[in-house]
């Protein structure tokens, strides 16, 4: 069956009033916009999909009205309630989407009938009884301007600031300097550093050793200084034959290929039950928390009694520190003991999410929780752990910390709530508590936090903004609205992407996915799996792809399918058993674009699934480690190239140890600093510092930034999500690769 695709923008204009339905709505200045799309249509039937974004003054409560000419009939909705008389349709919220700031937006959906011959889009729209008109009306000389606050008042905060001009279609991100690194390779420096999103490939660098220019690079952003010993660089870029600014002085790796930085462990503790306890450095993430051009780690420490959900027992409480490339620590978060220790329970999310410069960090929080200043959230004496160690009642929180100084900025109660136990696939509360989290540009320029509970059975997102300091609801999908068929389709983890290209991401929620808007795009229905893949991997087809180890016995062992739709592209059979890894890059030259293998499997597959022969030793990591564009793999503490008849040594890390258990995975892999290739950061084996790991070796490739890139950043951001993935940009590199496009981005 041929499926039709079709989006439409209306802009509209919201005043808003008291209705007859009992939606009590705030007055609030006009504007906003109304979008409405029809992403699938079939005879007999179509999905649309609605977002309504304000752009007024705060509201709370809406009615949104129109009116369908070709006998369309709406048949089921989600995230509103919808009645319809005649061609007459009215959606009012669904309470939890009902509280819209300025900037924010409600999403909601339906399914509908119509006649098959036409399926026009609404005319217009009209808000509260208000017809939409496109613009924000200035005061007329009968309206009186907005009184000053009183004495006892706050003012409002100031809205998030942006540039005065925003290329169509792009997404903001970091202002990062040029990361400038140098490693000792042998008796020589490797110098490199980033070519910013905001630039051309064009732009050319003077590469200075002190006040000294030794070298001028068009070619690549890398140079193997061989006459010197350990020394201080700065690089000036080159435009239209001027040279520009000199960048910060480059980070040096005097130890050889690794730069320790300092951290500190907590002091351990001893469980209700008499168990004592220490800590070990566990999944890191980035981010520019002060602003400075540069990130930051921010680390979590799990107790070494931390447990899978499945196991029962007290823990230690988590902790979080934030630290500079240097070593010193800005703050430190006690999530405090009603927060159990596990893979599954705290994932955290750093991200400029207001757009001012720095960024904030994310993370589900109870009470007693401690912030980085001291501030308590909830009960400071509470404590809702049963005997078996499990925290099945009291408050959950949903707090956005501030990256400079750990204090408490915005809490709201997580969404969903736990609700009955037993609901989510148990009675004990292994299920209940299986959480992932993400960051996605759903609105095609600015990022929300994606929150998320489930995927056994029933699975909730909710999606939020952070705007002039505070948390607002954007969307909520549940399967148990959206339907049975999206039950226990969720994974070990998640991905973001703008899977049907329309500017705006999706989350890829394992064996289905959910659109911008929070409404469903699409299922497999082949059920729950571990690793999850999101990338352009056949370059011999358009749009992204979407690779998975499946744990459903009853179907294939691993699958690949269109990221627009969901099509299975190819499958692979055999075991009818737990598939429990599975990876997808391109690792080996002889075959387009890139491969797949997972445990279950005993080859190495194409892109078409067809069979290369040998599969890679290791199923968990990846990182572009050499000066080729195909990638490396990452297992414990090494690094390896795939070749047909046996891998290849190319680091093996001192020193050091790895995470999360049989995953060995790092604490972070990624662009993080240097030119386009990757990092990898484990911590020393006494948990004294986060050791940052960078390549030695030359390359001719010149590619931005992968943190410019959105997909790659937030990637990195939800790398910590439960089962580690690795990070995927948006286009292919590896062997035969196209020049990419220069990212469509802006910095504040």
């Amino acid at each position: 069956m041929r499926t039709l695709s079709k989006r439409f923008a209306i802009i509209g204009l919201i005043a808003l009033a008291a209705v007859s339905t009992g939606v009590t709505a705030q007055a609030a200045a006009p504007g906003c916009r109304v979008d409405y799309g029809v992403p699938s249509q079939w005879p007999g039937g179509f999905t649309a999909n609605v977002t309504v974004t304000n752009l007024g003054d705060p509201i709370n409560g809406w009615q949104l009205v129109w009116s369908y000419t070709a006998g369309q009939a709406v048949t089921s909705a989600w995230n509103a309630t919808i009645t319809q008389s005649g061609g007459q349709v009215t959606a009012v919220d669904a309470g939890h989407n009902a509280v819209l700031a300025t900037g924010a937006t409600a999403s909601f959906g339906f399914n509908a009938s119509w006649n098959n011959s036409s399926n026009p889009a609404p005319a217009s729209f009209a808000l509260n009884g208000t017809v939409c008109t496109g613009t924000v009306p200035s005061p007329t000389p009968t309206q009186s301007p907005s009184p000053s606050p009183s004495p006892s008042q706050s003012p409002s905060p100031s809205p998030s600031p942006s540039p005065t001009s925003i290329p169509a279609g792009a997404k903001q991100v970091e202002d990062l300097d040029r990361g400038l690194i140098s490693v000792r390779s042998g008796s020589a420096n490797l110098v490199s550093w980033r070519l910013l999103g905001t630039e051309t490939s064009a732009t050319t660098f003077n590469v200075y050793r002190g006040g000294t220019r030794v070298a001028t690079v068009s070619n690549s952003t890398n140079y193997l200084d061989t006459a010197a010993a350990d020394a201080s660089y700065t690089v000036r870029a080159v435009v239209n034959g001027a040279e520009q600014a000199a960048s910060p002085a480059s980070l040096r790796f005097t130890g050889g290929n690794y730069l320790d930085v300092p951290i500190q462990p907590p002091g351990g503790g001893t469980t209700p039950s008499g168990e004592a306890y220490t800590y070990a450095a566990n999944d890191a993430s980035v981010g520019d928390l002060d602003g400075d051009g540069d990130y930051e780690f921010v680390l979590k420490w799990d107790p070494s009694n931390a447990k899978d959900n499945s196991q029962s027992g007290y823990t230690g409480n988590v902790y979080m520190d934030a630290y500079t490339l240097t070593g010193t620590r800005l703050w430190r978060i006690n999530l405090g003991r009603n927060i159990r220790a596990g893979a599954h329970y705290t994932q955290f999310q750093v991200y400029d999410y207001d757009g001012d410069g720095d960024a904030e960090v994310a993370m589900k929080t109870a009470d007693g929780t401690t912030s980085g200043t001291g501030q308590v959230i909830g009960s400071s004496t509470a404590d809702h752990r049963n005997s078996s160690g499990y925290v099945l009642a009291g408050p959950e929180f949903l707090t956005m910390f501030d990256g400079r100084t750990g204090a408490v900025l915005s809490t709201v109660n997580y969404v969903p709530v736990r609700g009955t136990v037993s609901s989510w696939g148990d009675s004990y509360g292994n299920r209940v508590d299986r959480f992932l989290a993400g960051t996605a540009y759903l609105d095609g320029q600015r990022p929300s936090l994606i929150m998320a509970r489930g995927y056994y059975t029933r699975s909730v997102i909710a999606a939020w903004d952070f705007r002039n300091g505070a948390l607002t609801q954007r969307w909520v999908f549940d399967s148990n609205v959206s339907g049975s068929q999206y039950t226990g389709q969720g994974a070990h983890s998640l991905s973001i992407a703008d899977l049907d290209n329309d500017g705006r991401d999706e989350v890829a929620y394992g064996a289905m996915a959910v659109n911008d808007n929070g409404a469903p795009l699409w299922t497999t229905g082949l059920g729950h799996g571990d690793a999850l893949h999101v990338g352009d991997f056949n370059t011999g087809r358009a749009g992204l792809e979407v690779f998975m180890p499946s744990e459903n016995t009853g179907g294939p062992d691993s699958w690949m399918a269109a990221g627009q739709t969901g099509q299975i592209l190819w499958s692979q059979s055999g075991c009818s058993c737990d598939n429990g890894r599975g990876v997808a890059a391109d690792v080996y030259a002889g075959s387009a674009g890139a491969e797949a293998w997972s445990a279950a499997d005993t080859v190495l597959r194409s892109s078409t699934g067809g069979s290369l022969g040998r599969e890679p030793s290791s199923i968990n990591f990846l990182a572009w480690w050499d000066g080729d564009p195909v990638r490396e793999l990452v297992d414990a503490t090494r690094v390896d190239k795939y070749g047909t008849s046996g891998d290849t040594r190319l680091l093996t890390a001192s020193g050091v140890h790895s995470n999360n258990g049989t995953k060995s995975t790092p604490s972070l892999s990624g662009d993080i600093l240097g030119d386009w290739r990757e990092e990898v950061i484990w911590p020393t084996t006494a948990n004294t510092a986060l050791r940052i790991y960078a390549t030695t070796s030359v390359t001719d490739r010149k590619i931005h930034t992968l943190a410019h890139d959105p997909m790659y950043r937030v990637a990195i951001a939800w790398q910590n999500t439960a089962y580690n993935q690795p990070p995927h940009p948006s286009f292919f590199i590896g062997d035969g690769m196209a020049t990419p496009a220069k990212p469509n981005v802006y910095v504040r």
